[in-house]
C-alpha cells in the first residue's frame, strides 16, 4: 500500500539509524497503511481530509491497532497527543524522503500538522519516596539473586540518569574501575555518566553472586527461553513491571516509573544546584530546551526560588 516502504527502511538503516528507531518508524507507517486498506483508499488519493481522517482516527478509542487487526483483541487506550505526533513526523519523513528520491507524493510533507500537545504538571517523587522505591527488591524478592540485580538496576538508574533502553543494553566493559560508564545513546550520541559509590556497591554485590558469565551484557535473566544465549539481557517490560509493583506494594501515591527514576535524578541534581549545561550532558539530550523541562518540574525549587527572590519577601 505504501510505495518503497523498504527503500524508505533502508534508507533509514544507511544513515545509521538505530534499529529500534527504524523499527518505530516501521510501525507507526504500518498503522497508516493498515487505515488506508481498510478504507479502500489507495496512497496517490491522500489529500487534506485523509489526513484529517487519519487524525481522527488516531484520537479515537475505537481504532485498531495492527495487533487488533490481526485478531489480537486488546483494551483499547486514548493515544497522548505526542504518541500521536510521533506517528504524524513518521508520515512527515517518509514523504520527504519520497520527494527526495523524485518519486510521486500525493502531498507535501508540510500539509501534515501536528496536533496540539497537552502541557502536564509534571511530578516527581518526594526524595523519600525515591530512596523506598529503590531499596525495596533487597527486602520483597524472595530469590537473592533477582533481589541484588533489581537493586543494582534501580540504584544505577538512579545514579547515572540513563534511559531504561540504555540500562537493559549495558555492557560489562562499558564500565570501567572508576564508575565511569561509556554510553552509546539515542540517535547513536556518545556521553560518559558516572556511578557513586553506593551505585557500585550494589553492582559489586550483584555480580558476585551472578559469578562468570558469557553474556557480555550486565545485567541478565534468570530464567526464560533464551536464557542460555550470549545476547541475553533484561527486558525492558520486566523492570517497568516489576517497578509498578513495588510502588503499588509501597502504597506510592506519585506514579513513578523507569522514566520517572531518570526524572527524579535531573531534578534534585537541579535542586542542588547543579548548572543546567551539566545536566544536559548527563541525560544525553540534544537540546537545553529539554532538559529545563527536567529542572523546572520540582515544586519544590520553584518554591526555594519564589522564597529567595520575591521582591516583598520580608
Amino acid at each position: 500500500m505504501l510505495p518503497f516502504l523498504d527503500d524508505f527502511l533502508l534508507n533509514l538503516q544507511t544513515n545509521n539509524y538505530s534499529q529500534e528507531t527504524i523499527y518505530n518508524y516501521e510501525r507507526d507507517l504500518r498503522v497508516l497503511q493498515d487505515f488506508l486498506k481498510e478504507l479502500k483508499i489507495e496512497f496517490k488519493q491522500i489529500d487534506k481530509r485523509t489526513l484529517l481522517n487519519y487524525k481522527a482516527y488516531l484520537v479515537s478509542r475505537d481504532r485498531r491497532t495492527p495487533e487488533a487487526i490481526q485478531g489480537v483483541k486488546i483494551n483499547a487506550v486514548r493515544l497522548s497527543s505526542f504518541s500521536i505526533n510521533r506517528m504524524l513526523s513518521s508520515i512527515r519523513s517518509y514523504l520527504k524522503f519520497l520527494i527526495d528520491m523524485d518519486y510521486e507524493s500525493p502531498i507535501s510533507p508540510d500539509m501534515v500538522k501536528l496536533v496540539k500537545t497537552e502541557k502536564k504538571h509534571p511530578r516527581v517523587g518526594e526524595f523519600e519516596q525515591i530512596t523506598k522505591l529503590i531499596e525495596f527488591p533487597t527486602g520483597f524478592e524472595k530469590e537473592k539473586t533477582v533481589a541484588l540485580r533489581n537493586r543494582a538496576m534501580l540504584e544505577t538508574l538512579f545514579s547515572t540518569g540513563m534511559r531504561i533502553s540504555e540500562l537493559v543494553n549495558l555492557k560489562k566493559n562499558q564500565i570501567d574501575t572508576t564508575g565511569r560508564v561509556f554510553i552509546r545513546g539515542k540517535g547513536k550520541k556518545e556521553r560518559f555518566v558516572y556511578l557513586t559509590d553506593r551505585a557500585q556497591k550494589y553492582l559489586k554485590k550483584y555480580m558476585e553472586r551472578r559469578g562468570d558469565s558469557e553474556s557480555p551484557y550486565l545485567f541478565l535473566p534468570l530464567r526464560g527461553r533464551n536464557v542460555h544465549k550470549k545476547d541475553k539481557r533484561i527486558s525492558p517490560n520486566y523492570l517497568e513491571e516489576r517497578v509498578k509493583r513495588y510502588r503499588e506494594l509501597l502504597g506510592l501515591n506519585v506514579p513513578i516509573t523507569v522514566h520517572g527514576i531518570r526524572h527524579a535524578f535531573a531534578t534534585y541534581l537541579a535542586e542542588s544546584g547543579a548548572n543546567p549545561a551539566a545536566i544536559q550532558i548527563l541525560l544525553g539530550h540534544e537540546s537545553l530546551d529539554t532538559t529545563t523541562r527536567y529542572v523546572h518540574a520540582s515544586d519544590k525549587y520553584a518554591e526555594r526560588i519564589h522564597r529567595q527572590f520575591h521582591p516583598l519577601k520580608k
